[in-house]
């Protein structure tokens, strides 16, 4: 037998060892028992050496037209989403397709190292030239071999606060941005939030396409946009089609409305994404002690049986000066603001930038079975807590099969005595092991 790739010795997610992976026409073609590919023949072989072999990770919640950009045309002193927005508004109209280009595609290439091969980018529709709506479709088609991207029209300044973003958006969506977008929580009043939610709902039922809002990002309790959102889904038979992206509002919610709210949207079959890196710094700004951390309701969202996603959003832009596209940290970022550091309660966020986020976007084929795509990572971790923990090197990133990016192995040398001992920092707990064990279908 014949095979384009081969992977021997790798782990698992669910825990299993010694695996080999064959790769033909860009596919998975076999999973399973090592001792099944000693008769193929392969043009490329890889050992994983026990290193944990993993889905692509997925960034459901980005701004790669921003990315980036920090410092132009100065700094969000403040660190508040308002003066980001300000800043961003200040930016845009400086803005050729040519500087966005740059910036993005150097960002890619961040991502790609990194493993993350899916990314939804939300992108500015605000701008009467759509710059950055050009930009970002030229890039999506050129780099579309190496990662997936999802784009949405998203009225920054509000769908109906600003005269021209009805029009600006239909004319985004005619250049080919997949996702309906909006930010409610943005528009001069609660009634006028709840009524762009009603038309940009129907404007993708209209149009058969899938919505992402920025809904209810704010420390204002009252900020309840995500229920009008469920219920024009409901409504509209958008059910699995529709994202409230930030929720920050629901820290804040009292516990008998969240009671309410969270069965609403399970029967909307709503996602929610979470965005700690940037909303553990956003939120809270205006508290003194003590402070609320920002995030909207991971734990219970994930209890209630809503499907969970983490998302990046932001690199280096007006609302955030940090960050490399590792979702790794993201999920790291996660365990201790949610906080989440039982052991099944991490590997649920290790699902949330992987599996969960490619059930955000709607990514069909996605995942470590036969048939899919032969998209993966190969990481210098053994399991995806001690990934978490360790946010390690991507050795191989895999696309259809194809070795797209390579890190060599991080080890340190450290003299202990009269013996130089090499570190790679991984060490899988007894206790780890039994609890993958119990998590293996």
């Amino acid at each position: 037998m014949h095979a384009d790739l081969l992977i021997q010795n790798a782990r698992l997610p669910d825990g299993r060892r010694n695996i080999a992976v064959v790769v033909e026409k860009g596919r998975i073609a076999a999973i399973g028992d090592p001792r099944d590919a000693h008769q193929i023949k392969a043009r490329e072989v890889i050992d994983a050496q026990d290193y944990l072999l993993s889905p692509p990770f997925v960034d459901p919640h980005f701004h790669l037209d921003s990315a980036l950009s920090y410092g132009q045309p100065r700094i969000n002193e403040s660190g508040t989403l308002l003066e980001g927005i300000e800043l961003w508004g200040e930016l845009r109209p400086t803005l050729t397709i040519e500087s966005v280009r740059e910036r993005v595609r150097n960002l890619l290439s961040w991502s790609i190292a990194r493993g993350t091969l899916a990314i939804r980018s939300h992108v500015d529709i605000g701008d009467p030239n759509l710059t950055a709506v050009h930009a970002l479709i030229e890039v999506r088609e050129s780099l579309k071999d190496l990662l997936d991207i999802q784009l949405v029209a998203f009225p920054q300044d509000g769908y109906l606060r600003n005269p021209g973003a009805a029009r600006l958006l239909d004319r985004a969506l005619e250049l080919g941005v997949d996702v309906v977008g909006g930010i409610p929580h943005f528009e001069r009043a609660k009634a006028e939030g709840d009524e762009s939610v009603r038309l940009l709902c129907e404007l993708a039922a209209n149009k058969g396409l899938m919505v992402d809002m920025h809904c209810d990002e704010s420390d204002d309790p009252h900020s309840r946009h995500i229920e009008t959102l469920a219920s024009q889904t409901v409504r509209l038979g958008l059910e699995g089609r529709v994202t409230g992206s930030h929720v920050t509002a629901m820290h804040s919610m009292d516990n008998y409305y969240v009671s309410k709210l969270l069965p609403l949207l399970r029967d909307a079959d709503l996602s929610i994404i979470s965005n700690p890196l940037i909303n553990l710094c956003l939120q809270g700004r205006h508290d003194n002690y003590p402070r609320r951390r920002g995030l909207t309701r991971i734990k219970e969202l994930l209890d209630a049986g809503i499907n969970l996603a983490l998302g990046h959003d932001c690199v280096m832009d007006p609302w955030y000066p940090l960050g490399s596209h590792d979702m790794l940290e993201v999920a790291h970022m996660a365990v201790h603001g949610a906080p989440m550091t039982s052991l099944a309660q991490m590997r649920d966020l290790y699902d949330a930038v992987t599996i969960r986020g490619a059930a955000a976007m709607n990514l069909k084929d996605y995942g470590l079975a036969v048939g899919n795509p032969a998209h993966f990572v190969i990481l210098q971790a053994r399991t995806p807590l001690e990934a978490i923990r360790l946010r390690p090197a991507r050795l191989f990133v895999v696309r259809a099969g194809q070795v797209i990016s390579r890190t060599p192995p991080v080890y340190a040398d450290v003299a202990m005595g009269e013996k130089t001992h090499a570190v790679d920092f991984c060490f899988e707990e007894p206790a780890e092991r039994a609890n993958l064990k119990k998590m293996r279908p």
